[in-house]
């Protein structure tokens, strides 16, 4: 007798402030009656301990109603790449299949979805001598003149990469002082004929960037009245901890470091903030529109909720 397959994960991405983690608790709640939810984070900051306000972390109310994993599952000082990501994804997803539970992905770390639904290229590792030749290009004359040099001599990765996203910048142009051969043509050979995983892909979908732009707007004022600047602070205070880490990269953790290192006023830092977490999800959109598998969610009413509740349970049941 042959075994049932295990039950289709179900993700739901979308671009940051646009209401994942409501919906998603709201769908964990209709799921229920089918069977138990479990959610996954794909979140590249808030794998990251010490690190809540500005991630938008669950709280711990939050995670007692459904369990969460991957969450402060990292100490800043480390790095964490998209292949850490589907190593511990993939252990999730089959913890929670094994409990007889659905898991639900929830995020807005693109390239991690799609590396757990196609898989990772091989790809030469990190080289601290190559890495720190481009910090210190950077240092000396910003990410902008860096990212003109990816585009000398890879401009493909250069046309997708925005100038000041420094991380995906340094890793596109350090894999090419590797291995003389562009980032894109590594990743080219991820597989795209069999998805890793049987998986119903949704994506929230903003009606409106105005809109989408003063929730963001309002969310980060709401982050700094809960004590963001102190969290920015007690990481910076630690003293192992410095801006070339990928935690400190963050969007609003970036910003705030320098108002706390003294080297722009509070007004600047939030302006910067709230306006890098606007380009933040102006590319996660632009990305989402390139990936057909994902189904949009432009409507958040109750009806329409438990209308793709229902349809996830009768996929799930089948």
């Amino acid at each position: 007798m042959a075994l049932a397959a295990a039950p289709p994960i179900v993700a739901l991405a979308g671009p940051t402030g646009s209401g994942k983690s409501a919906c998603a608790l709201e769908l964990a709640r209709r799921l229920e009656r089918c069977m138990p939810v479990e959610i996954i984070s794909v979140d590249s900051a808030q794998v990251y301990r010490g690190m809540d306000i500005g991630t938008a972390k669950p709280d711990r109310a939050t995670r007692a109603l459904v369990p969460h994993h991957l969450l402060d599952i990292r100490d800043p000082s480390q790095g964490f790449s998209a292949g850490e990501f589907v190593r511990e994804a993939d252990a999730a997803i089959a913890a929670i299949q094994a409990r007889g539970a659905l898991p639900l992905l929830v995020g807005g770390t693109m390239l991690y979805f799609r590396a757990l639904r196609e898989g990772l290229a091989p790809m030469p590792g990190a080289d601290a001598a190559i890495r720190g030749e481009i910090e210190a290009m950077a240092a000396l004359r910003g990410w902008p003149a860096v990212h003109a040099e990816l585009a000398r001599v890879d401009p493909e990765s250069a046309a997708r990469i925005a100038p000041r996203d420094s991380q995906r910048v340094q890793r596109a142009l350090e894999v090419y002082r590797i291995t003389a051969a562009p980032i894109s043509r590594w990743q080219a050979q991820s597989r795209r004929d069999r998805p890793r995983h049987r998986g119903l892909w949704y994506a929230l979908w903003p009606d409106s960037r105005v809109a989408l732009r003063e929730r963001l707007q309002a969310r980060f004022e709401a982050m700094l009245r809960a004590g963001l600047v102190e969290e920015v602070r007690a990481l910076q205070a630690r003293g192992d901890l410095t801006p070339q880490h990928g935690s400190m990269r963050a969007v609003g953790y970036r910003q705030l470091w320098r108002y706390c290192a003294g080297e722009i006023p509070l007004e600047q830092a939030v302006a910067q903030a709230v306006t890098a977490t606007a380009q933040l999800a102006k590319r996660q959109m632009t990305w989402l529109r390139r990936e057909h598998e994902f189904t949009a969610i432009n409507d958040l009413s109750v009806g329409a909720l438990e209308a793709l509740s229902e349809r996830i349970s009768a996929t799930v049941r089948a």
